[in-house]
């Protein structure tokens, strides 16, 4: 578990650059509605490029560098990973299907065994 501190956004500009960014974003999908007579190309056209157009400004941010470099950093610890081998996996899934069937037969039987002593022994409905 790291101890690292949660880093906000600070700067003003940052502020500034991460509103502008959720702004073009709602313009994106306030044009999307307000074309609705127009060919579903376009419109998607247009919401897609204000995604692209938010995220190049988040880009340009503090947070927007820092979540690039996690990123990059993400994808080279994936990289070292070492996966298993298919018969690895292959034996572990059915240790695991194994386990819930087991599971589900021991909570059918319990839940049968409280039936009969709650609504038989107990009760007498049956």
């Amino acid at each position: 578990m790291s101890n690292t501190n949660v880093e906000t956004v600070t700067s003003t500009a940052d502020r500034l650059k991460i509103g502008l960014a959720v702004l073009v974003v709602i313009a994106g999908i306030v044009a999307f509605s307000m074309l609705e007579g127009r060919p579903s190309l376009l419109r998607v056209g247009v919401f897609i490029g204000s995604l692209l157009l938010a995220a190049l400004i988040v880009w340009f941010s503090e947070p927007g560098r820092r979540t690039m470099s996690f990123g990059r950093d993400s994808y080279n610890e994936v990289k070292r990973v070492t996966w298993p081998q298919r018969k690895e996996t292959t034996r572990m899934t059915g240790i695991v299907f194994a386990f819930v069937v087991a599971m589900g037969i021991l909570l059918w039987v319990v839940d049968k065994l409280l039936e009969w002593i709650i609504y038989g022994v107990l009760l007498g409905w049956k």
